[in-house]
């Protein structure tokens, strides 16, 4: 999908979008200092598609679905865009009406569910209130329908995981509990803010099967947000890296990976760990740090830790560029396709 102004719609597909961002812009005033934390990120997300949001930490991937869920509180406020679900602009409407949909028809798995949790209530007060709040369910049936779900995200023994504390719990099982209350209303999108944080590899597995499980049978559009490539290689369809809170390039997983053209999306495939190097090899690392957000860009954010910077892409901020059919990239110097190895030969 190509906008009127001549950008393309980062994770755009023939289907149409369950859900559109276009141009989204979020900023958290502080004192005498206004961070930038999402400067014009656009995406759309189909029903049933799968997209992966990639970038280093402080990039603006957490900020962003907290601004889609209407989540960001004060010091920080949506100062511009459109989050468009099933049309409708869920900016303009009031904490009423978020209320409604947020946990119903959006749902949102976060990073740390011992934190999300309520310590002082049961899992099965968890559940039965958000049933309560959103269906009106008596309690008996409620109560049901929590084991069911429990059953469901692979709890064994729900029925007795109804009256624990989340304190009680190990990080996988909590992880489970948050998926089953994001499943709970049968929502049309679910949110996965790094699903996997702090869980051990195996069960790293187990959850991210999980979800695609629970998308597959549900018909879920997925949004899962993580650091990780290999990841977003095995869970995704679809792939927005995220740069300094833009989006830097987007398309599908198999197109981008085979051929990325952004420095930072072939920087960060190179950091991934391959089991078929030589172990001599020197591990390969992204020089520099992650600019402070704190002042409007006035040239592209990466160019500090990229080799192909020019004095022009100090000066300028690159805008998303179509390079192929299912492919945007916002670079002025795009890596091309001798330069584009992930793996140096």
């Amino acid at each position: 999908m190509v906008r009127s102004n001549g950008q393309s719609d980062p994770g755009a597909s023939s289907l149409t979008p369950l859900l559109e961002v276009r141009d989204l812009q979020t900023r958290f005033r502080v004192r005498d200092t206004t961070v930038y934390a999402v400067e014009g990120v656009s995406y759309t997300l189909s029903p049933g598609a799968s997209v992966g949001i990639v970038g280093e930490s402080g990039s603006g991937k957490s900020v962003t679905a907290m601004s889609v869920m209407g989540m960001i509180r004060r010091p920080g406020k949506v100062t511009g865009g459109q989050v468009l679900f099933h049309g409708k602009d869920l900016l303009k409407l009031p904490e009423s009406e978020l209320r409604k949909l947020r946990g119903r028809s959006i749902a949102m798995v976060p990073q740390n569910p011992l934190t999300s949790l309520n310590p002082v209530l049961t899992v099965g007060d968890h559940l039965t209130e958000l049933l309560w709040v959103h269906f009106h369910m008596p309690a008996s049936e409620a109560k049901l329908r929590s084991v069911e779900l429990l059953h469901r995200v692979g709890l064994p023994d729900p029925e007795k995981r109804l009256a624990e504390y989340p304190h009680r719990m190990s990080g996988g099982q909590r992880q489970r509990v948050m998926i089953a209350l994001a499943m709970a209303c049968g929502p049309e999108i679910l949110i996965a803010d790094e699903p996997t944080t702090a869980l051990d590899v195996t069960i790293q597995a187990q959850i991210l099967e999980l979800i695609d499980e629970l998308a597959r049978t549900s018909q879920l559009a997925t949004m899962l947000i993580t650091h990780n490539l290999g990841i977003v290689a095995g869970h995704c369809k679809r792939l927005v890296v995220m740069y300094a809170g833009r989006v830097v390039e987007a398309g599908s997983v198999d197109e981008i990976f085979a051929q990325p053209h952004h420095p930072y999306t072939l920087g960060l495939l190179r950091c991934v760990p391959r089991l078929t190097l030589h172990r001599e090899r020197v591990f390969q690392t992204i020089p520099g740090s992650p600019p402070t957000v704190t002042q409007v860009a006035t040239g592209c954010p990466f160019a500090p830790r990229c080799s192909n910077a020019t004095e022009f892409c100090q000066n300028n901020v690159p805008v998303l560029t179509q390079m192929g059919s299912d492919h945007v990239v916002a670079c002025w110097n795009p890596v091309n396709l001798e330069r584009a190895q992930v793996v140096p030969s």
